[in-house]
């Protein structure tokens, strides 16, 4: 029994050292290896679009405010405009009237709303047809909010031809609705007078037709930005052509790598490192990406220690998903 009890002893002994000891070459479970610190960079948000050389292209013009839509054209001219052109104005109560112009070298194609319709910033008023070439790329539904902001700058490459080169955009990307322009009333009709062989005619006048009705208005159409090239550049109807379009900008601005963020737009976490290795999830304000890195706008200081990969973001509990 003695000795059954030693070598039992013994073998609890080397179980216990076994546990104990650590994998060599190993780190301690739980211990962050990679980690990155906040830095300052420029960063624009930059999107590639497809596009094609057109004749003639239809964009819109949106409201620059709230208000009323008053518009100004009984008879629009079918003659390109050699400078801005007014074409209606927007009433506010608590403010200056804001005049909506087309821009040169384009005619009215139609109006998208009624008169004095009320009308929300941004809401595409009237659609207006470029006079000659223009590039047009069609948006789809998942890049429509990254090119929904201002767009700053727009850089065209033509396959197998000019480029890259600047390209103004006009108007809004927003889908426009079927426009209409309203037909002038026919002119006056002279008929004698009854009765009378000798007398002057009586000019009759014709009843005129509603100003929203008429029609050769614009077509319904996608998603489009629409831009034009300065006069120099040579185009092909009909040619390919890339878009490298600039949203938005922003100067020394703090980023981090994309893989250490949870989240993509708005709101996003990350995991802060301290001394003893251990992670802190906390939330921070996303800005600009250019699929590298991603702006912090706020959250952090700029001087912690963050871990890579982010944080995992929790999943939804079984039967606890969006209802509608």
């Amino acid at each position: 029994m003695g000795v059954a009890a030693l070598i039992a002893a013994g073998l609890c002994g080397c179980g216990a050292a076994e546990e104990s000891a650590e994998t060599p070459g190993l780190e301690a479970r739980g211990t962050v290896l990679t980690t990155v610190k906040p830095t300052r960079q420029d960063l624009s948000n930059q999107i590639s679009l497809s596009g094609t050389v057109t004749i003639n292209p239809v964009f819109g013009i949106v409201s620059p405010a709230d208000g009323e839509l008053r518009y100004l054209d009984k008879k629009p001219s079918t003659v390109p405009a050699v400078r801005p052109k007014w074409v209606a104005t927007v009433w506010d109560d608590n403010r200056d009237p804001r005049r909506v112009y087309i821009p040169k070298d384009s005619v009215l194609a139609g109006r998208l709303l009624d008169d004095r319709a009320d009308v929300t910033k941004g809401m595409p008023i009237v659609s207006a047809k470029h006079s000659g070439y223009g590039i047009v790329a069609e948006i789809d539904s998942a890049q429509a909010y990254r090119v929904s902001g201002a767009v700053t700058d727009v850089r065209a490459q033509i396959k197998n031809g000019p480029g890259p080169f600047a390209c103004e955009a006009l108007g809004t990307i927003a889908a426009l609705p079927a426009g209409t322009i309203p037909e002038p009333p026919p002119p006056p009709v002279a008929t004698p007078a009854p009765g009378a062989s000798g007398a002057p005619p009586v000019v009759q006048e014709t009843a005129p037709q509603g100003e929203t009705g008429g029609s050769d208005g614009s077509e319904a159409t996608g998603m489009r930005l629409v831009c034009v090239p300065a006069s120099g550049v040579k185009l092909i109807n009909g040619a390919s052509v890339t878009l490298q379009v600039v949203t938005e900008k922003a100067a020394k601005v703090m980023v981090l790598p994309v893989e250490a963020v949870a989240g993509v737009q708005g709101k996003g976490k990350v995991d802060i490192v301290g001394a003893d290795q251990q992670r802190k999830t906390v939330d921070v304000v996303l800005g600009l990406t250019d699929g590298k890195v991603v702006q912090i706008k706020s959250g952090l200081k700029g001087d912690e220690t963050i871990a890579v990969p982010g944080p995992d973001l929790p999943a939804d509990k079984a039967g606890q998903g969006p209802t509608g």
